[in-house]
């Protein structure tokens, strides 16, 4: 199977991995983020997607 790069996903959307530049820029999309406040909800909460969302109002 080949990687389409331009169309990457998580293969768990249920977390957020900010140690991936590629999913980071995913998520902040996703939610219409900012890096800045994706890392402080992350912080926050931790990276479960939900908590994520909840805590961004998304």
């Amino acid at each position: 199977m080949v990687d389409n790069l331009q169309r990457r996903q998580p293969e768990d959307k249920n977390f957020i991995n900010l140690s991936e530049s590629w999913e980071v820029k995913y998520w902040t999309q996703a939610l219409g983020v900012t890096e800045s406040q994706l890392r402080a909800a992350v912080k926050a909460v931790g990276n479960g997607t939900a908590k994520v969302r909840a805590y961004l109002g998304k």
